[in-house]
């Protein structure tokens, strides 16, 4: 395998398919059943999951919500898809443990560094909810920083897009997808592949990041096998 332990990014629209709003189950399956695939190769697998899909708390502040209490509601929704999708993956027998970093005791684990290690060292799938337990951070800092806490050998991204262009390519047909990316030049060229913090905390902490097209099914499994698909952040650059 190209990759023993990894970390996916699952954003919280990937989970309403073309529903708009919530969580469609068809789509939550085919993620569910990707997944074992990759539990059943022998990959350790780690999971942050968003929550734009139920609550964004940018779009809440923006409309005058308090921006630490609309982010602290964002945080719970990531919990509800959480939750969701391990149902799904112990409908499939996989063993899946949701860890929330703020306490919901009843429902799911603390989030304790050296036991969701214990957990993917026994092939457990390890759900990580609530993002960072911060106001003013974003899931994909919390991506990176879960990353780099369990010793990730890569983040994967799953987008709508397959991959990172040099401009937005539905507004610009002539736009070219990069292969493969540095974290500077992400940084100063403002490519919108993870927030600053995340990248930041990424290139610190060598950690490569792959940006890839989640509605292609078998994405997940082909990427964390190694096959060039997507965008890898980490290398140099280089466009197809």
């Amino acid at each position: 395998m190209a990759y023993q332990r990894v970390l996916l990014k699952l954003s919280g629209e990937a989970l309403m398919g073309d529903l708009g709003y919530g969580i469609d189950p068809k789509v939550v399956a085919n993620i569910a059943q990707e997944i074992s695939e990759v539990v059943k190769i022998g990959v350790q697998l780690a999971i942050v999951v968003g929550g734009g899909n139920i609550f964004r708390g940018v779009k809440a502040s923006a409309a005058g919500m308090d921006r630490a209490t609309a982010d602290y509601v964002g945080m719970i929704a990531t919990v509800m898809n959480a939750i969701t999708l391990q149902d799904a993956l112990e409908q499939m027998e996989i063993p899946t443990r949701v860890q929330t970093a703020i306490a919901m005791q009843d429902i799911a684990e603390p989030y304790i560094r050296r036991r969701a290690i214990r957990h993917l060292e026994k092939g457990r799938v390890v759900i990580f909810g609530a993002g960072s337990g911060n106001p003013f951070f974003t899931t994909d800092t919390t991506a990176a920083l879960r990353a780099a806490e369990i010793d990730a050998d890569v983040i994967f991204k799953a987008t709508k897009v397959d991959g990172v262009y040099d401009s937005d390519p539905k507004t610009n047909p002539d736009a070219r997808r990069y292969t493969s990316l540095t974290f500077a030049h992400v940084l100063t060229h403002d490519l919108r592949v993870m927030d600053g913090t995340a990248i930041a905390l990424c290139k610190e902490n060598n950690i490569p990041i792959v940006v890839f097209d989640l509605s292609v099914h078998g994405n997940i499994v082909r990427s964390i096998k190694g096959e060039q698909i997507g965008t890898i952040v980490g290398g140099f650059c280089e466009v197809s």
